[in-house]
C-alpha cells in the first residue's frame, strides 16, 4: 500500500507526529505551507485562528497538490485549532481531488482531543473513506500510540 502523509504544523508537534507516521509506514511526507506564515506568539495565533475559522477563511498556499493517483492512503495531519483543522489544511483539502481515497486524520492538541476534526475532514473530502483519527496531546507522541492506531486503521 502506498501512502502519503500530508500535514501542517505550526509549533513542530504535528511535524514530529507526521515524521513518526512516515517512519512507521514508509510513506512519503508533504508539508502544507501557507504563503504567509502564522505568528509565533501563542495568543496572537489563537486569536487569528479563531477569526479565520469563524469566517471560513482559506489561506493561499505555497504547497501545491501533487498527483495523488498513485496513493492508496492519505494521512492528513493538523493541529487542533478550536476543534477544527487548521485553515491551511482546509485550504489544501478544498483544492485537492480526493474522491475514492482512504483518509486517516491525525492531530495534535493542547487539551481539546480530536474535537470535530474527523467530521470536518470528511466534509472537506466528499467521496472518501475517513478512517478513525489519532489525537496526540502536544508533543507527547509515543511510538506505541502510533503503532496501535496504525494497526487499527490498516486492519
Amino acid at each position: 500500500m502506498k501512502s502519503l502523509i500530508l500535514y501542517y504544523s505550526h509549533s513542530g508537534n504535528t511535524r514530529r507526529l507526521a515524521e513518526l507516521i512516515a517512519l512507521e509506514t514508509g510513506g512519503a511526507l508533504l508539508e502544507i505551507l501557507p504563503k504567509t506564515a502564522y505568528p509565533q506568539d501563542y495568543t496572537t495565533v489563537v486569536n487569528q485562528a479563531r477569526r479565520e475559522l469563524q469566517a471560513g477563511f482559506r489561506p493561499a498556499l505555497k504547497t501545491e497538490a501533487p498527483d495523488l493517483a498513485g496513493y492508496d492512503l492519505l494521512f492528513i495531519g493538523t493541529p487542533n485549532w478550536w476543534s477544527s483543522p487548521a485553515p491551511p489544511v482546509a485550504a489544501f483539502l478544498d483544492r485537492a481531488e480526493l474522491s475514492g481515497k482512504r483518509i486517516a486524520p491525525f492531530c495534535t492538541h493542547g487539551g481539546g482531543g480530536s474535537g470535530h476534526i474527523r467530521r470536518d475532514i470528511g466534509a472537506l473530502c466528499p467521496g472518501t473513506a475517513v478512517l478513525p483519527e489519532l489525537a496526540v496531546y502536544g508533543g507527547d507522541c509515543l511510538e506505541s500510540q502510533v503503532r496501535s492506531w496504525l494497526s487499527r486503521i490498516q486492519a
